[in-house]
């Protein structure tokens, strides 16, 4: 696994109930941990949490929700704003852990997200491994099949490193951005991340228009798409197969392309994943009769924006570009994208109405505010 993995004490395995409770109380009386969740999206439809990783600064800890019959005290931990909680890239783990145990956290600290208002290129826990701790990983398991059991030895060494030195990891960050002035930032954007779940987002567009190539495609050959997507949905549920296993994203773009309207005529083409589409030929001839049938389906477009729009946008980012460029941080670390998008768009004549447009960044308000409302006066 690594090159000292002989060093590191075996992590303590649960799938116990009574071995769980007698965990919490140890976790319980932490000041800070790290935190990791490993999956099984590339093997089942709906992923599913499969080890939850956490560290003290003296243990490692695994634990089996699989096996494990109730982990919900957990989630006292996690939302405690007493304890520390160390992540790489959490908005993954938070997704999926809201999703399935109703999970929240409170008080992070996110190395990835430290690593980036740092301005660093290399934002992978691999590199920050390498550098901080002197651990090269080997990358045998990144795509392994969590959900199997039982898992090797090999396997819990793995997912043990991911946050054995996250805590050292998030020492070292921390005080970088201390030096550097960036611990409000980063405090900022650490609590704004622990509402991933909760932000108001954008109507998300439906999840066909995301192939590569559907929008170029005429509304008649788009209905033809959405029933293609539709039945590889369909199968990838029955079989419970992540749907790229059903078929690729590019194999449903090329039968919607050409629209076969008989096997015979599917199975003549040269299709991207020919072995896979012959399996399924009957039944996808089908739906795209049936998408041919359908009324055309028009991808939706947005309005455009008028002219002062698009000149409040350009003013807000070459400042952003500028104030970046003086501070030796990333444009984000100003004001991330979503923000800046929401001051564009709700166009704040004062300095009220731009706190609550900022509500979430009081620091950057404070910093920033009178810089914002004179570019948009």
């Amino acid at each position: 696994m690594t090159s000292n993995k002989s060093t590191l004490k075996p992590p303590f395995f649960i799938n116990e109930q009574s071995v769980f409770k007698q965990a919490l109380l140890e976790l319980k009386s932490e000041k800070i941990l790290a935190v990791d969740t490993e999956a099984n999206s590339l093997y089942a439809y709906r992923e599913q949490v499969c080890l939850i990783q956490i560290s003290s600064s003296t243990k490692d800890y695994i634990l089996d929700p699989i096996a494990l019959k109730d982990i919900s005290p957990l989630g006292e931990i996690f939302s405690n704003p007493g304890i520390e909680k160390v992540f790489h890239a959490s908005e993954y783990d938070f997704l999926i852990m809201y999703d399935e145990f109703q999970f929240e956290v409170q008080n992070l600290f996110d190395t990835m997200l430290a690593a980036q208002i740092l301005g660093r290129t290399k934002l992978g826990l691999d590199a920050l491994l390498e550098e901080m701790a002197g651990i090269q990983v080997n990358k045998k398991y990144q795509r392994a099949n969590w959900g199997k059991r039982p898992l090797s030895e090999d396997m819990l060494r793995y997912a043990q490193i991911d946050t054995h030195y996250l805590i050292k990891i998030r020492q070292n960050l921390a005080a970088e951005l201390e030096k550097k002035g960036l611990t409000p930032i980063a405090t900022e954007d650490f609590s704004r991340a622990c509402r991933v779940h909760h932000q108001i987002r954008e109507e998300k567009l439906a999840p066909y228009w995301r192939i590569n190539g559907a929008r170029k495609l005429t509304p008649k050959k788009a209905a033809v798409l959405i029933k293609l997507f539709q039945y590889r949905d369909e199968i990838a549920r029955k079989r419970n197969l992540p749907v790229f296993k059903v078929l690729s994203s590019k194999s449903l773009l090329n039968l919607a392309e050409q629209c076969p309207t008989s096997p015979n005529q599917l199975l003549k083409l040269d299709l991207v994943g020919k072995n896979a589409i012959q399996k399924h030929a009957n039944e996808l001839v089908k739906a795209i009769k049936d998408g041919l049938a359908s009324e055309p389906v028009h991808y939706p477009r947005r309005e455009k924006s008028n002219e002062a729009f698009i000149t409040r946008e350009k003013k807000l980012r070459d400042w952003r570009k500028h104030t970046a460029q003086k501070m030796k941080v990333n444009s984000a670390v100003i004001l991330p994208r979503e923000l800046l998008y929401a001051v564009v768009s709700d166009n704040p004549a004062n300095r009220e109405e731009l706190a609550r447009v900022l509500e979430d960044v009081p620091w950057r308000l404070e910093r920033f505010g009178d810089d914002i409302l004179s570019i948009l006066t």
